[in-house]
């Protein structure tokens, strides 16, 4: 597994537009530190992102990894281009001669995929640690370290949009028409989750129960927007009579959904690999 890993780094690493990316996504992640030091003021009103609370713990898990996860997209891009350049550099025909079989060569993109998931959580727990400590009001360890279940949220969403982006990789073969059909597939989920919600089923929660299968929409089911649960934001709500009954927890079932699709996507680009005339 270590040498499957190695060789896929080492391709990463040799494209300079992977490279690239791989080291602006991490770079712009820490830019989430950036936002403490925002500070808006128009007149006698003035908004202080730091001293909203969006950086107390336990707060800071579900925030960070909610951010963090919009920009997923640098490294699927980097994800979906690591298979299409197998097909543009006959490097995937080239590991098969020297002996790799298609399923180690399928392994290695996995391997590849959770790799980027895993740094990218460990980065945004360094991140989150040093943000909560820095600007934290409650710095008690058990406070510190409860809600980590975003965490663990965030690791699978990644683990299994990366998944879907290398299932497309595969299918499309060229990166920019991968991303495409990306674009595509969230605006037919969109559409569908629309007309569920607003024509077939606008009386009840039926149509969350169905959306809540979606690839895409199961993993955004995983995080859902944190900004609510602010007490400024809680303050307004209460002050216009709206009570909010958003649930704000990662559940055991959107992680099961995940990991669901996750495995689909990767058993079907073996498939899809296993029988193309390479």
């Amino acid at each position: 597994m270590k040498r499957l890993l190695a060789i896929e780094l080492q391709k990463i690493w040799k494209n300079r537009a992977s490279r690239v990316l791989t080291i602006s996504y991490f770079v712009i992640l820490s830019f989430i530190a950036l936002i403490a030091s925002i500070n808006i003021k128009i007149g006698n009103f003035q908004l202080h992102f730091a001293e909203m609370g969006i950086f107390n713990f336990p707060f800071i898990w579900h925030f960070n990894t909610y951010i963090a996860a919009i920009l997923k997209f640098f490294l699927a891009i980097v994800i979906v281009s690591m298979m299409a350049n197998e097909y543009s550099y006959g490097t995937l025909k080239q590991n098969l001669i020297d002996g790799m079989s298609k399923k180690e060569f399928v392994l290695s993109k996995f391997l590849t995929v959770v790799l980027f998931a895993f740094v990218s959580t460990v980065f945004v727990f360094i991140m989150s640690l040093i943000l909560g400590f820095s600007f934290s009001s409650y710095t008690e360890l058990g406070i510190v370290f409860s809600e980590m279940d975003y965490l663990l949220g965030y690791f699978v969403k990644l683990v299994g949009f990366f998944s879907f982006c290398l299932f497309l990789g595969v299918l499309v073969k060229r990166s920019a028409f991968a991303i495409g059909f990306l674009f595509v597939w969230n605006i037919i989920e969109g559409i569908a989750n629309g007309l569920l919600t607003f024509k077939i089923f606008p009386k009840s929660d039926t149509a969350s129960q169905i959306t809540q299968f979606f690839p895409l929409e199961s993993m955004s089911n995983l995080i859902v927007e944190p900004f609510t649960r602010l007490s400024v934001i809680k303050n307004i709500q209460t002050a216009v009579g709206e009570t909010n009954m958003k649930d704000y927890s990662v559940h055991f079932s959107s992680i099961l959904i995940v990991l669901i699709w996750s495995g689909l996507f990767v058993f079907l680009s073996y498939k899809i690999i296993k029988k193309r005339d390479l």
